[in-house]
C-alpha cells in the first residue's frame, strides 16, 4: 500500500499532466467598468476600527443585485491585510424577498472564485455571472442571507492576496461580524460557500471560523467548497525555466500570474522577481491590473517556462513560504465539509480536490465527497445543488 505522502506526490504528478494534456474553457467576455453604488473606497485613508467593524453601507444599485433579492447593500468593513496590519474590505449583502422567519434568516458567506486583482475586477461593482446570478438566486429562494465578500484589497487600498488562506479567510468572516451590525432580521446561525479560489478560501475561513468568532454569539455550522485548489502550492514550487515544458490553457496561465503576484507582494523576505526574465516580470505587473479575461488574452499560448530567469526553488524557503501562503488546511476542522468536484474541470483538475480529501479523510475530518463525473469547473457548481441544499438545510437547522 502506498504511503499517504506518496500518494499525495503521485496525484500531484497527475494534477500537472491534467493540466498539460487538457485545453481550457470558453471564457467570459471583458468586465464592464466598476459601479460602486456610490461607495467607492478604492483610496480609502480614513480611520480603520478594530476587525469585523462596519465603516459605512449604502443601498447596492439595483443593476447589480440579484433577481431573488429584496433589499441589497454594499458595505465597507475592516479586516486585516496579509501582513496583519489594519485594513479594510468591501462586500454585498442580499436579504431574500419572503419573510424573515423567527430568530430571522440564516446567513450564507459566499466565497468568489476568480475576477482578478485589480480593483476594476471588484465583484461588488460589478453584474455577477449567469452561473453565479443562478447559483446565488437558489440560495435566496431556499430562504438564506448572502454575504459576499471581495476579500481585502480588492475594491480596497492595497492588492488582494491572491490565494492567501488567512487574508481571505478573515475576509470573509469578518463579513459577516459587519453584515450583523446593519441592524437586518440575521440569524447567528452561517455557514460558508465557495467556488475555485472561494473554495480554498471557504476551507481556510471554515477551519478557523470558530476561532475568528469567539467572542461573539455568531454559531458557524459548516461549508460547501466545489472546484477547490488544494496542493498546488507544491506543483507551483517547481516553475522555472522550461518547466513546464509545453504551453498550458490561458486559464492556468492566468492562475499562475495572479499566485506569483499576490505572492510577490506578500514575501518581503524575498524577490520573486530576482528569479524572473523581463517577460516574467511583465506578467507580474499585467497580474497586478488585469482582470481574469484580459489577462487570459494577453497571456493565451505563453509557456511559463519563459518566465523565469531561474527556478522559483532557488529562492531559500520559498516551498514552505507557498504553503504557508496559500496552503488549504486538511486538520483542524470542527464542523461538516462539503467537497464537489468535477471530473471533466481543466481549471482546478480533479486530482487536487482528490488529494485533499484523502488528507483530510487520513487525518479523521468530518468530510463528505462528491463527484460529478461529466461537470467542468463552472458546471460542478450548478450541478452540486441537488447534493449541497439538503447538506446546508441539514447543518443550518435551527
Amino acid at each position: 500500500m502506498l504511503s499517504i505522502s506518496r500518494s499525495i506526490g503521485v496525484v500531484l504528478a497527475a494534477v500537472a499532466l491534467t493540466a498539460v494534456l487538457l485545453s481550457g474553457p470558453a471564457q467570459a467576455d471583458s468586465l464592464p467598468p466598476p459601479n460602486w453604488s456610490g461607495l467607492d473606497v478604492t483610496s480609502y485613508s480614513g480611520p480603520i476600527p478594530h476587525s469585523g467593524t462596519l465603516i459605512e453601507q449604502v443601498p447596492l444599485d439595483p443593476a447589480l443585485s440579484l433577481p431573488s433579492a429584496a433589499p441589497a447593500y454594499r458595505i465597507h468593513y475592516s479586516s486585516p491585510d496579509i501582513r496583519g496590519y489594519p485594513a479594510t474590505s468591501t462586500g454585498a449583502v442580499f436579504l431574500p424577498k419572503q419573510p424573515a422567519p423567527p430568530g430571522g434568516y440564516p446567513v450564507i458567506a459566499w466565497a468568489h472564485g476568480t475576477t482578478g486583482l485589480g480593483d476594476d475586477c471588484t465583484p461588488s461593482a460589478l453584474p455577477r455571472s449567469a452561473r453565479d446570478t443562478a447559483y446565488l438566486s437558489h440560495w435566496l429562494d431556499q430562504g438564506y442571507a448572502v454575504v459576499s465578500s471581495d476579500y481585502v484589497g480588492l475594491g480596497t487600498p492595497g492588492l488582494m492576496s491572491y490565494l492567501s488562506g488567512r487574508v481571505e479567510a478573515t475576509s470573509i468572516v469578518d463579513s459577516v461580524k459587519a453584515a450583523h451590525q446593519l441592524g437586518l432580521p440575521l440569524a447567528n446561525r452561517w455557514a460558508i460557500v465557495g467556488q475555485s479560489q472561494g473554495a480554498g478560501a471557504a476551507l481556510n475561513a471554515a477551519q478557523r471560523a470558530t476561532a475568528l468568532t469567539a467572542g461573539t454569539d455568531l454559531d458557524y455550522r459548516g461549508v460547501v467548497a466545489t472546484g477547490t485548489p488544494a496542493n498546488i502550492e507544491t506543483v507551483v514550487g517547481l516553475g522555472g525555466p522550461g518547466f513546464p515544458p509545453v504551453t498550458l490553457p490561458a486559464a492556468l496561465n492566468v492562475y499562475l500570474a495572479y499566485i506569483l503576484a499576490g505572492f510577490s507582494d506578500a514575501s518581503v523576505d524575498f524577490s520573486v522577481p530576482a528569479v524572473l526574465t523581463p517577460r516574467g516580470r511583465e506578467v507580474l505587473e499585467l497580474a497586478r491590473t488585469e482582470c481574469y479575461q484580459d489577462l487570459a488574452d494577453a497571456l493565451a499560448g505563453q509557456r511559463v517556462g519563459d518566465w523565469f530567469a531561474a527556478p522559483l526553488s532557488s529562492i531559500p524557503w520559498v516551498q514552505m513560504s507557498l504553503s504557508l501562503y496559500m496552503g488549504t488546511p486538511f486538520t483542524g476542522y470542527d464542523r461538516p465539509i462539503f467537497l464537489g468536484q468535477g471530473l471533466r474541470d481543466v481549471d482546478v483538475p480533479a486530482p487536487s480536490a482528490l488529494s485533499l480529501y484523502a488528507q483530510m479523510r487520513a487525518n479523521n475530518q468530518p468530510v463528505e465527497l462528491h463527484i460529478y463525473p461529466d461537470q467542468d469547473h463552472n458546471g460542478t457548481v450548478l450541478a452540486s445543488i441537488p447534493d449541497s441544499t439538503p447538506f446546508l438545510a441539514r447543518v443550518l437547522a435551527p
